[in-house]
């Protein structure tokens, strides 16, 4: 199945000169989404995977459900100031400004084998932050998964000492 097709494409969005990549129709179709679930679980089987872990927000829509499906635990990575209990965090820099991510720090067993499910690899940064937050608590990254990467931004190149797969790829 090419799941290209189950992606809509809109161009200005949210500005001009952005080709927004819309993983809400992929989402709707029921055999689009189980088909794309199953090809990153179906990676990821034999990985011995210990932790899912899934950035805020579109990364919880594929992380959780390839979790269930290899029978791993998920762990949520959230903005600042969304998690209940004590938390690491770890700044980046976006085009904009800056952001913080965090995670709770009893999360990720030390050695703990991890994969990282998101929707999209753009330019690396949030997943190269998500990265640092599972080595800061001594979680082993196994690999970086990814449904949709934007190749021409080379964020897999901020990734090179690690496993990186993306099931579709996109030229800006």
């Amino acid at each position: 199945m090419d799941i290209k097709d189950k992606i809509r494409v809109i161009e200005g969005f949210p500005k001009e000169g952005i080709s927004f990549k819309d993983i809400t129709t992929l989402l709707k179709n029921k055999e689009g989404f189980k088909y794309t679930v199953d090809k990153i679980a179906g990676y990821l089987k034999d990985k011995n995977i210990d932790i899912v872990v899934g950035p805020e927000a579109r990364g919880f829509l594929f992380g959780a459900p390839v979790a269930y499906a290899i029978g791993a635990g998920f762990v949520p990575i959230r903005k600042k100031g969304k998690l209940p209990c004590e938390t690491v965090s770890v700044n980046y820099e976006l085009e904009y400004g800056n952001d913080e991510l965090e995670m709770h720090k009893d999360a990720i067993k030390k050695g703990q084998r991890v994969a990282i499910v998101d929707d999209l690899l753009a330019t690396g940064g949030t997943i190269n932050s998500v990265v640092k937050l599972v080595k800061q608590v001594g979680g082993e990254v196994v690999s970086i998964d990814f449904v949709i990467e934007l190749t021409d931004l080379h964020g897999k190149e901020k990734l090179e000492n690690y496993d990186v797969v993306s099931l579709v790829k996109y030229n800006l």
